[in-house]
């Protein structure tokens, strides 16, 4: 059933040429003409091998809702059949169709974001990179969510002796396997983002990690270095929030469509 926020907003799928294969896009906004509205790129999570558009149905249409913005949840393709570079560059594609397509869209291509969730978390990071490097458009602001950054997986968190991590560990573990099956792309700046050197010039960050996830350590380390770099950035932790539970908790919700608000709104008034 859906919630009151998602029968508010239109929900439409659109198919797209992707990288290597169509790949589906589906768009969330409220139905009243505003003009040219924000745009927010979602990833959603899966440890790179599974999910789906509307699994992010809720995020996206409370950000459509919040933030008055054109919200897309990008159907990247999946690993194995497709590891890393494809799943990026559908996100690129999805970016691409948008700013092509801005007036029919009403899309005001100075505001554009990305956001993700899990594996979506690190393409969403891998894409601000890429777009930063194409310098064909630019993204004003990225939201990483519990983000997967570290394919070496060597900075696990000790959660302690209440929590099991072994089995989400092994996920995540698979995952980058399936994603990345040639050791040296477990260093690209678009896979490990952590591993980067180059952060100067990414957007601004809000980046969200869970108390009760082992991968809190690399997302909190992460924006660590990009406040390093000269980067804005706002990292919270949760507490007593597990991985996968971050993207639905009301109050993270409110946190990134405040930081989207405040992003969109100085972009504005410097257009």
């Amino acid at each position: 059933m859906k919630s009151n926020v998602e029968q508010a907003v239109e929900i439409q799928d659109v198919d797209l040429d992707g990288h290597a294969q169509a790949i589906r896009l589906r768009t969330y906004r409220l139905p009243i003409k505003r003009g040219a509205v924000p745009v927010i790129f979602f990833f959603h999570g899966g440890a790179f091998v599974k999910g789906a558009p509307e699994q992010a149905d809720t995020i996206c249409s409370q950000l459509a809702t919040e933030v008055q913005a054109l919200v897309i949840s990008v159907g990247y393709s999946l690993a194995p059949e497709f590891p890393f570079p494809a799943a990026l560059c559908d996100g690129y594609c999805a970016a691409q169709w948008v700013v092509t397509n801005a007036r029919l869209l009403s899309a005001d291509v100075k505001r554009m974001a990305v956001a993700g969730h899990d594996a979506g978390g690190n393409l969403a990071a891998g894409l601000a990179a890429m777009v930063r490097d194409q310098a064909v458009f630019r993204f004003s602001a990225q939201a990483l969510l519990a983000p997967l950054l570290d394919p070496s997986m060597t900075r696990i968190a000790d959660l302690g002796s209440d929590i099991n991590p072994d089995m989400y560990a092994e996920e995540c573990a698979s995952g980058y396997r399936a994603y990345l099956p040639f050791v040296s792309n477990r260093l690209h700046p678009y896979a490990a983002p952590i591993e980067s050197r180059r952060l100067k010039g990414l957007p601004a960050a809000f980046i969200a990690s869970a108390e009760n996830d082992l991968m809190h350590v690399e997302a909190e380390k992460y924006a660590a270095e990009l406040i390093s770099a000269g980067v804005p950035t706002t990292v919270t932790r949760y507490g007593k929030v597990a991985h996968n539970e971050l993207a639905s908790r009301q109050e993270v919700l409110a946190d990134v469509a405040a930081f989207f608000n405040r992003i969109f709104g100085a972009t504005s008034v410097r257009s």
